[in-house]
């Protein structure tokens, strides 16, 4: 049976949730979702039935392997649509997410080969995500974020969190995006900014903001 636009969210959600660390539970994943836990309740139920997901003992949600292949060909669509939306049409970074969330359910798999195609076969979508392959092996993880560094730090940024649009919108105005090399040059106390040099200019990002750029540590001073 072919899966459904519900099926495939929330198949791409319990993958999104499992990546970050997040524990996958009805109400999680219904604050996630937006919906009631009641309504989560009943799609999960059914989603079990079909070997998509397994919740032992009813409580934290775990992908099949088949729920889990099923989950990654919508994530490899919405991510090739992202970085096609945003290489080849300049959608901006901040709006590609919201726009895939819509043609990942209405791509064919022909289309999607040809843009994997037309785009060169990338390897990661705007914000850093890898984009999983047709067949083989997937791996995923989050690298730490900026709000670990320490002044002093070469911080070479990998991923961004695309789920807030408008700090994604204020990282892109400061040119703070996935293979940028940013200087930590300070933290202010007492819950202060963690101030960062870029071409030569100095700013400042809450520790919100903070939270949502990850990448790699190049050298630290002692």
């Amino acid at each position: 049976m072919a899966p459904t636009i519900a099926t495939e969210d929330y198949l791409k959600t319990v993958f999104a949730m499992h990546t970050h660390g997040e524990a996958v539970t009805t109400t999680a994943l219904a604050r996630r979702l937006g919906l009631s836990p009641p309504s989560v309740s009943a799609m999960l139920k059914r989603l079990t039935a079909e070997q998509l997901v397994e919740r032992p003992a009813g409580r934290r949600v775990t992908l099949t392997p088949r729920g889990r292949q099923q989950a990654l060909r919508v994530v490899r669509r919405h991510r090739l649509i992202e970085t096609f939306l945003a290489d080849v049409v300049g959608v901006p970074w901040d709006e590609v997410h919201a726009e895939a969330e819509v043609l990942e359910h209405a791509v064919s798999d022909r289309l999607e080969e040809r843009i994997d195609a037309v785009l060169g076969h990338p390897t990661h979508d705007p914000h850093g995500d890898p984009i999983p392959p047709r067949s083989g092996a997937h791996h995923e993880s989050w690298s730490d974020p900026l709000a670990t560094a320490h002044a002093g730090d070469h911080f070479r940024v990998e991923r961004v969190s695309d789920r807030d649009s408008a700090a994604l919108r204020y990282l892109a105005e400061l040119g703070i995006k996935p293979g940028v090399v940013l200087e930590v040059t300070d933290w202010a106390p007492f819950g202060g900014p963690l101030w960062v040099r870029l071409d030569g200019q100095r700013h400042a990002l809450g520790t919100a903001l903070s939270h949502l750029v990850h990448g790699t540590v190049l050298r630290q001073e002692p």
